[in-house]
């Protein structure tokens, strides 16, 4: 559990030295050229704060990386493991995955076409 918790800490360091060389002195994407919302029930949510294009896109990449890495990683647990390997990747060997669609359990294309459209829609800010 410590070694995660440095691991999130140090990407918390790096994602924050990054948005410092993106934003400099103006915090919260004052200046950068991207769509914001500054009214309504959104920005109370955000504490005041406008709702920018910036932040957003920062926030899809980041979810979509994670909802990619889950897919991926939930497979190659499958191809890695020495019980089941790629030949029992299928319906019918995998008791907790029921539904499948095609060659893959249900949950997974859905799973990586959201991790895809979010990607893309944060791929600006890299």
């Amino acid at each position: 559990m410590i070694a995660f918790l440095v691991y999130i800490l140090a990407l918390a360091v790096i994602l924050a030295l990054w948005e410092i060389q993106i934003e400099g002195k103006n915090g919260w994407a004052e200046k950068l050229p991207c769509w914001r919302i500054e009214k309504g029930w959104i920005v109370r949510v955000m504490g005041g704060r406008p709702f920018t294009g910036y932040h957003w896109r920062l926030e899809s990449l980041l979810l979509g990386s994670l909802i990619g890495i889950m897919v991926v990683e939930d497979f190659l647990w499958f191809i890695f493991n020495p019980h089941y390997g790629l030949k029992k990747f299928k319906k019918g060997e995998i008791w907790w995955h029921k539904n499948w669609w095609g060659p893959v359990p249900d949950f997974l294309l859905p799973a990586l076409i959201l991790a895809c459209i979010l990607i893309y829609s944060g791929r600006t800010s890299l």
